[in-house]
């Protein structure tokens, strides 16, 4: 065979391949079944301590989105083999016409070995033998170049991928894009929110429009809500379980809680707030009879983290956001919020919160994070906006936890004095951020602008910058700015 016949196998190999992550894509979406997703998670749940923290602190976002691309394309490869493997075996048994079938087989089986769907599994099978099929119907070995049949492929492939991708768009279920009435008291809060946010460009209200992901898996978990359920164990002296619907019998209130992200840049856009709804977790766990001074709360991808149990006592467990049942992205059906510490704390698709009688280390902790908070006093710098008159606005939020700020202030000359910025009215609630707004008459030429605050305790932003690992990040945000 000589190296064209070669090149032209392995080109319509993976080609196939490709098509059966589409084909699979197309099945099922980005959902826990698709054929891609255990190993775009070991990509990235099995990675090194050290190179997760190299792809947070120096890639950020890109580091994860790289780590899925790894895993689609790792993906497309094994699949791509098991077809090319399956139609060559087929030519040497004198069944050449048969190739795409038994291709499309084999990669059903191995889909259904991955990702444990049928349907996810069918839709790999389809995929990888629609190529097959093109490339054997438009080209022969006879009759035309293996270039041709390279080419083929590749049109077929991008065919069956932009179906996938546009299908799932077009068709996508109801139930995964309807938004159900706000209450009225929801509705209420909202309102208030909104008014008490500086109207400043660039500047996000106080109840984000764009909230914040991070997650250790390139796919998120998608529990069923009726098949739902959080178990309390350990040193408990009775172990307790609540279904979704036992949730739902219970009060429901509703709260503002702001989250940061431990490994964010000092003046990134990793700090959101919502309001949630949902019951708070020493409802749940009142008749657990706790036991231990300390808990692991577990989730539906294999997350985990410890902390005092102490920290229960303000803890809420969220089955809503901003008016809407919680999106898959943030936790569906049910999250952990812990007031105070650091976003990663605060664990989504909690199935399992196990009291225990000895501290642990939590899953960023043996990677060597600090994780458990309580956070640190930030005043960010996201706004700056030149006005009509000749001044200059900037603008940000201020976060401290739930210690609260009492006070932002503006240096427009590198430090050297300080002017109090004016503070959003507080919205209710112990955990959440304030909006910070100053405007003023710009120097001549270039200008450094830094910004601090304090908070509720009295204390002072600490001044000298520290980059995000292992503490989270800390220091004065400042800019340059052009007159």
């Amino acid at each position: 065979m000589d190296l064209s016949r070669r090149l032209d196998r392995v080109v319509v190999a993976l080609a196939g391949g490709v098509a059966a992550v589409a084909g699979s894509y197309a099945a099922v979406g980005d959902a826990p079944a698709f054929v891609a997703t255990p190993i775009a998670n070991a990509a990235v749940t099995l990675a090194p301590g050290t190179l997760v923290t190299l792809a947070i602190t120096i890639l950020g976002d890109l580091g994860s989105k790289l780590a899925y691309g790894g895993g689609l394309a790792a993906t497309a490869f094994v699949l791509g083999a098991v077809a090319g493997g399956a139609r060559l075996l087929a030519e040497r048994a004198g069944r050449p016409l048969a190739g795409p079938l038994v291709g499309g087989v084999a990669v059903t089986f191995v889909g259904a070995a991955l990702s444990g769907d049928a349907t996810s599994a069918v839709g790999a099978g389809v995929g990888a033998a629609l190529v097959a099929t093109v490339v054997d119907l438009g080209a022969t070995a006879e009759t035309t170049s293996a270039a041709r049949r390279s080419v083929l492929a590749g049109v077929a492939t991008l065919a069956i991928g932009t179906f996938a991708v546009g299908g799932r768009r077009a068709f996508t279920p109801a139930s995964e894009t309807e938004s159900v009435p706000i209450p009225d008291d929801v509705a209420a809060l909202l309102a208030e929110a909104e008014e008490k946010s500086f109207d400043a460009e660039r500047l996000e209200p106080l109840v984000s429009d764009n909230f914040y992901t991070v997650d250790i898996a390139s796919v998120d978990p998608a529990p069923d809500r009726d098949e739902w359920s959080v178990r309390i164990h350990g040193a408990v002296g009775e172990e307790t379980t609540y279904t979704f619907e036992d949730i739902e019998a219970m009060d429901h209130d509703h709260q503002f809680n702001t989250l940061r992200c431990v490994g964010e840049q000092l003046n990134g856009r990793k700090l959101d707030t919502a309001l949630w709804t949902g019951v708070p977790l020493m409802d749940l766990l009142e008749s657990a009879d706790l036991q231990g001074d300390y808990v692991m709360l577990r989730a539906a991808d294999g997350f985990y983290e410890e902390f005092p149990v102490d920290a229960l006592e303000s803890g809420f467990l969220a089955v809503g956001m901003n008016g809407q049942p919680l999106p898959r992205a943030h936790g569906a059906p049910a999250r952990a919020l812990i007031p105070g510490h650091w976003g990663e704390i605060n664990v989504k698709w909690l199935t399992e919160i196990e009291i225990l009688d000895e501290a642990a280390t939590g899953y960023w902790e043996e990677r060597g994070w600090h994780g458990t908070g309580p956070v640190n006093t930030v005043a960010k710098l996201w706004a700056e906006n030149h006005l009509d008159d000749g001044r200059i606005e900037v603008a940000g939020p201020a976060y401290a936890g739930t210690r609260g700020i009492e006070r932002v202030e503006v240096s427009t000359d590198g430090g050297e004095t300080w002017t109090d910025a004016t503070l959003s009215d507080p919205l209710p609630g112990d955990d959440v951020w304030r909006h910070w707004m100053y405007r003023y008459d710009p120097p001549a030429g270039k200008h450094e602008v830094v910004v601090r605050a304090t908070d509720g305790t009295g204390t002072l932003q600490p001044r000298d910058e520290q980059e995000a690992y292992p503490n989270g990040p800390s220091g004065w945000v400042s800019q340059t700015v052009q007159p």
